[in-house]
């Protein structure tokens, strides 16, 4: 039997909104088409970046598609800039507010603060959080986001605190090592790994909740 959360932390580009969708269409746009090979290059370029000194999310994502796509400067910077409107999973917005009722719900992102208003306006409300690499100043899967999420919300680590991401290499082994409840949500360019939980969608894992895990 899982413990019921106290806080729910989500990976938010590529478990609510679905990035690789966004940012092929996006790349479309300017004339350049993206298939998995592009897709991973550009993935590989971030990773990079990331693991360096700290630059903005969207300094990083506007880089990637010049180095890896040879796009035009200009263009990447536009596509870096709008990240938080690509369309969200059809099950995100529902899911997410349903599960606001059972416990805070707080996105955990690599990405800048610029881009929360783009998504929540697309969700049609705010989460009750959104502490983004932009506030720490590094990036999943380092331990330290996690370490300054955990002081932000005066939430110790433990399996009260659930984390739910799509993606087991960049958030579900770290939130692992770390005591926390695990849930892997299935999503089109997922990365599995074990977790506590798995769930189909944000709207399943509510339903689940509701009913008791």
């Amino acid at each position: 039997m899982l413990s019921a959360p106290s806080l729910l932390t989500f990976d938010i580009f590529g478990t609510v909104v679905d990035w690789r969708r966004g940012l092929t269409e996006s790349v479309r746009s300017h004339g350049v088409e993206m298939g998995d090979r592009e897709f991973q290059a550009v993935i590989d370029w971030q990773a990079r970046a990331e693991s360096q000194a700290y630059q903005s999310y969207a300094d990083i994502l506007g880089e990637s598609l010049v180095r890896a796509l040879r796009l035009d400067r200009e263009a990447s910077r536009a596509i870096a800039a709008e990240a938080g409107r690509w369309p969200l999973f059809p099950d995100s917005a529902d899911g997410l507010r349903t599960l606001m009722r059972s416990a805070p719900c707080v996105a955990m992102t690599n990405s800048d603060q610029m881009h929360r208003r783009q998504v929540e306006d697309q969700l049609g409300f705010r989460m009750s959080g959104w502490i983004c690499a932009e506030d720490v100043r590094c990036y999943k899967p380092a331990a330290e986001f996690w370490i300054a999420v955990g002081a932000r919300r005066s939430v110790p680590f433990g399996p009260a605190w659930w984390h739910v991401s799509a993606y087991a290499d960049y958030d579900l082994a770290t939130a692992g090592r770390l005591g926390l409840t695990t849930v892997f949500v299935k999503r089109p360019h997922s990365i599995w790994g074990p977790s506590s939980l798995e769930t189909a969608d944000l709207r399943a894992l509510a339903t689940s909740l509701g009913r008791g895990s």
